[in-house]
């Protein structure tokens, strides 16, 4: 036997001991603290869930449980946990960083636009903006990971007699419409109770447009929402749209009418690609287009300028518009004319949608930040990423939501750091895919005055992440994937995604050739809107001569962290979590 298979067989066979042996010392002076003679009684846990871990309501007969969850383990006391016990249950499943049980435990009996919501961009895209295929399995894989909105651009097919989805005027392949709608229906209510949202590009003529409503009707019958003849004052809440579909497009217009002088505008603009990303992913801009460099992996996801969406332009009714479509249409959408200000004054009689690029949002910012909050007190924003990002990248959608944007539309097809930050948002509530909003983009004050996102704000509270040590990698990685011939190089990069005063990111030391390696480091981080922060954690691998390898990450809402000792799971680039790769990681708030 070679002296590396040697040591890779050993580290495999004392796998657990080893980090036991290993473990930092503030986690044994805690065991000692909090047992007897070596050994942990329930009453000693349950006095270090409520010291320790924060968990005021705990009872005894929790306590209890997570005793009688680990019996069956050889390492197991009779009469409770010793350290090796212990330190498998703070390792565990069932010790993670956000309190699972919970559920959709927001308040959801608000109007929609009290919430974010998970929304996709060109949801029925294989890949690539340009020439990937369309199907509904990009659809089906969004609403099973918590998907709200589904966008389909809807076009006549070659012989003008039905309706497909694709991208226009690109290479994409089309899929028939009926089959997105039969998926949406069969998959919408997977992961969440809560409605789904299909907002439609449409390019139809009328006759289509009535072929369609016949679709939609017979498709979804019952579950589909209708908002009556007059319009809405106010948008109904999710709790009561549960298990209910909706319908939300700008009225209807004639086939390609006032719109071709845009598509070749856009169509001008394809050709630019933003450039591939990186193997985990490029990190996402801050607010000011900049990109913060701590590393040599920091790279941009691409900086182009936006175009418009073409099917969100200012568009005449003709006069010969399907009657049963434009009833579908629950939440109406479009620009009003006369610029900027028109779009974003607030109708007291009536509620819409209106859809801005992540670049128009941006320009609009800068000079009507609080007009922009205003209206998505009660109006529905969305954002879609701009038409170059044609390898389907996506953009910082904190630039959304620090404005009150409920749809920041992502393609949910690639992965990257945009898209991890998007995930762990949504991890909030149950996962649901309805966020409520802070309240402070929600009220006005005495005299009109809503929340300023440009105003310099105090810290509100200081997050203290203490990165004990991770395991895992040994198991779902080949043991050739890091190097060849040594164990890993491990460190951890930690940080906050955020408004830009709260937004940075730090790093560990490297550790060279572990595979359970152990850096006992701690960050902090002052947070002035805690509301918005998202704890971002990666791991990367270091290589001397190449770019460093991917090791896991994962991205949390600081609103739900629990405090205390926790283990933390960490996701592939895809986010889909791994089956054994954790990090120990201490929460506490100051």
């Amino acid at each position: 036997m070679s002296k590396q298979t040697y040591r890779v067989c050993l580290c495999f066979s004392r796998r657990f001991k080893l980090a036991v042996a290993e473990a930092p010392e503030e986690i044994k002076a805690l065991f000692n603290q909090y047992s007897e003679n070596g050994i942990m009684t329930d009453n000693h846990l349950h006095r270090f869930l409520i010291e320790v871990q924060k968990q005021e309501k705990a009872t005894l007969e929790e306590a209890q449980a997570i005793v009688e969850g680990l019996k069956h383990l050889a390492i197991f006391h009779r009469k409770g946990l010793n350290l090796e016990a212990f330190f498998k249950y703070l390792f565990g499943d069932n010790n993670p960083p956000l309190d699972l049980k919970l559920g959709a435990h927001h308040d959801m009996t608000a109007p929609l636009s009290h919430y974010f919501i998970h929304t996709g961009h060109n949801s029925y895209l294989t890949g690539n903006q340009l020439s990937s295929d369309c199907s509904d399995v990009p659809i089906i894989n969004a609403l099973k990971k918590g998907v709200r909105v589904i966008e389909l651009d809807i076009w006549p097919n070659s012989d003008k007699d039905d309706v497909e989805v694709l991208h226009g005027r690109t290479l994409t392949t089309p899929v028939q419409l009926i089959k997105c709608l039969r998926s949406i229906k069969e998959h919408a209510f997977t992961a969440s109770e809560f409605p789904v949202v299909i907002t439609l590009e449409d390019h139809l003529t009328p006759d289509l447009q009535s072929k369609v409503s016949q679709m939609v009707t017979q498709t979804f019958g019952d579950t589909l929402f209708f908002p009556g003849s007059e319009c809405l004052k106010e948008f109904p809440s999710p709790e009561s749209l549960k298990r209910r579909i909706i319908i939300s497009t700008k009225p209807p217009k004639e086939y390609l009418e006032a719109k071709e002088i845009k598509d070749k505008e856009s169509d001008s603009q394809k050709g630019n690609a933003a450039p591939d990303e990186e193997a985990w992913g490029k990190e996402i801009h801050n607010l000011k287009g900049q990109i913060p460099v701590d590393d040599k992996n920091e790279l941009d996801e691409g900086d182009n300028d936006a175009e418009e969406d073409p099917g969100e332009g200012d568009q005449k009714l003709p006069n010969d518009t399907a009657p049963e479509y434009k009833r579908l249409i629950a939440i109406p959408a479009g620009k009003p004319k006369g610029g900027l200000e028109e779009c974003l004054k607030v109708d007291p009689d009536n509620v819409r949608r209106l859809s801005l690029s992540e670049q128009q949002l941006e320009d609009a910012a800068e000079a009507h930040g609080k007009e922009i909050v205003r209206f998505t007190q009660r109006n529905i924003l969305r954002v879609y990423p701009k038409g170059i990002r044609v390898n389907s990248s996506n953009y910082n959608p904190l630039i959304g939501w620090m404005h009150g944007a409920q749809m920041v539309a992502f393609n949910m097809q690639g992965y990257g750091r945009s898209l991890w930050t998007m995930q762990g948002m949504f991890r909030a509530n149950g996962g649901c895919g309805f966020v409520k909003k802070p309240d402070f983009l929600l009220k006005s004050g005495p005299h009109g005055e809503v929340f300023d996102p440009k105003a310099k704000l105090p810290v509100q509270k200081t997050l203290k992440v203490k990165v004990y040590m991770g395991e895992g990698w040994y198991y779902d990685f080949h043991h050739t994937h890091f190097d060849a011939y040594s164990p890993p190089d491990f460190y951890v990069r930690v940080g906050i995604a955020g408004v830009p005063a709260d937004t940075g990111m730090k790093k560990t030391k490297t550790l060279e050739d572990n595979w359970i390696p152990v850096w006992d480091e701690e960050f902090e981080f002052p947070l002035t809107v805690p509301e918005l922060a998202l704890l971002r954690i990666e791991v990367h691998e270091y290589d001397m001569s190449e770019k460093d390898d991917f090791g896991g990450q994962t991205c949390l809402p600081v609103r739900e962290l629990r405090e205390g000792i926790r283990a933390v799971p960490l996701h592939d680039r895809k986010g889909n979590k791994y089956n054994s790769v954790k990090l120990l990681v201490r929460v506490e708030f100051a």
